[in-house]
C-alpha cells in the first residue's frame, strides 16, 4: 500500500506538471455509453416519498470525462474507481478496480503512446529506491522500460496465427480460418467475436515480453469510439502490454456528432442481449461536433501497475480486500 501510495503520488505529479487538470467525477451515474462487450452494476436512488431511479456504477469515468472535454475543460486526468459486472475471476482482473483515465487535448493516438512512455519512464525513475527495496531486480525492471516497441493489430495476428485480417473481411470467412487452426467458433458469431477469440487464444500468449509493446490500429469491425484510419478498415487505437499484462487502452478520440450516434445506436441494439441493461443518454452525441476537441484518451489500469512494478504475479497482492478474499 505504500508503494501504491508513491505511484499514485508520481502519477498526480506527471501529469499535472504538464497541465493536465485532475477531476473527480461521480462514480454513479443515470446513463452510460453502451458497450456490448461490458456487463455493468445496477442500482437505485431512492427518494424520500418512495420513488426510485436506476443508477448505474460506472465502468470507466468516460462518460463525465467526454462532457468535460466537450465543455472546454482541455486536458484533463482521474485515477477513478471503476466496477465491471460478469468479470471473469483471475491474477489480473477485479470487479472493482482503479483506472487513471487521461486526455491529450490537440493530440492523437501516437502522442499518447509518447505520454505514457513518458509517464512509465518517469514512475521508473523517481521509485527507483522504493522499487529495489520490494526486491525487484534491475533484468525485471528493464523490461517495463521504454520505448515501447510497435506491432500493427494486422502484423500480430498474421505473425502469431498465420491469419490475415485483410483477406478476412467477413465473419464466416475468419470463423474458418479460425478453425483450420483449431479455434471454433460458435454458429451466428460475429466477426468481432470470432477475431477475440484469434486475440486471446493465439496472439496475446505469444506476444514478446523483452520490453512493453503497443498494438496499434484496431480492426474497424471491433466498434469503439475510436477515429477511422486513413485505410477504413482499421480504427486510430492501440493497447499497451507489458510483462505480459494487458496495461493501456487508447484512442484517437471520435469527434463526429453522427458516427457518436451510430456507434450508440448499434452498440444499444447488441446490449439487449446483455443480463444488466442500462439507460442511454441519446442526446449525449450533442457533446461531439465543432465544439468536441481534437483529443486523445487513455485507460491505463492502476493496480495492474502497481502489480507490475512491484513484481506480483496477482492484482490481489496489491488491492485491499480484493473480491477474490471476499468471496463466500
Amino acid at each position: 500500500m505504500r508503494l501504491r501510495a508513491c505511484i499514485n503520488r508520481e502519477i498526480r505529479s506527471f501529469l499535472t506538471a504538464r497541465g493536465y487538470l485532475e477531476v473527480q467525477t461521480p462514480v454513479l451515474a443515470p446513463h452510460l455509453i453502451p458497450e456490448s462487450h461490458l456487463e455493468v452494476f445496477a442500482t437505485e436512488q431512492i427518494a424520500p416519498d418512495g420513488g426510485a431511479q436506476p443508477r448505474y456504477l460506472v465502468p470507466s469515468p468516460e462518460v463525465w470525462h467526454k462532457q468535460l472535454l466537450g465543455s472546454g475543460y482541455g486536458s484533463i486526468f482521474e485515477i477513478a474507481r471503476c466496477f465491471r459486472n460478469g468479470e471473469q475471476r483471475g491474477a489480473h482482473h477485479n470487479n472493482e478496480f482503479t483506472m487513471l483515465e487521461y486526455y491529450s487535448v490537440d493530440a492523437d493516438h501516437l502522442d499518447s503512446i509518447r505520454v505514457t512512455e513518458g509517464l512509465l519512464q518517469h514512475l521508473l525513475g523517481r521509485l527507483q529506491r522504493e522499487l529495489q527495496q520490494y526486491g525487484q531486480s534491475a533484468e525485471r525492471l528493464q523490461k517495463l522500460q521504454p520505448p515501447f516497441a510497435r506491432m500493427s493489430v494486422r502484423e500480430a495476428v498474421l505473425q502469431y496465427s498465420g491469419i490475415d485480417l485483410d483477406r478476412h473481411q467477413q465473419s464466416s470467412e475468419l470463423a474458418e480460418a479460425a478453425a483450420r487452426i483449431g479455434i471454433r467458433a460458435a454458429a451466428g458469431d460475429s466477426w468481432e467475436r470470432v477475431f477475440n477469440h484469434i486475440l486471446v487464444d493465439r496472439v496475446e500468449p505469444a506476444l514478446p515480453d523483452q520490453r512493453p509493446l503497443v498494438l496499434i490500429d484496431y480492426p474497424a469491425q471491433v466498434r469503439t469510439l475510436a477515429e477511422p484510419a486513413d485505410d477504413p478498415r482499421y480504427s486510430r487505437r492501440w493497447e499497451l502490454y507489458a510483462g505480459g499484462v494487458e496495461l493501456a487502452n487508447c484512442y484517437a478520440e471520435e469527434r463526429s456528432a453522427q458516427r457518436v450516434q451510430q456507434f450508440f445506436a448499434a452498440e444499444a441494439k447488441a446490449k439487449r442481449s446483455c443480463r444488466v441493461p442500462h439507460s442511454v443518454d441519446w442526446n449525449y452525441c450533442r457533446w461531439f461536433g465543432s465544439q468536441f476537441p481534437r483529443c486523445s484518451g487513455v485507460a491505463l489500469g492502476v493496480d495492474r501497475l502497481v502489480m507490475l512494478l512491484s513484481g506480483e504475479t496477482n492484482m490481489s497482492g496489491v488491492i485491499l480486500f480484493a473480491e477474490s478474499d471476499r468471496m463466500v
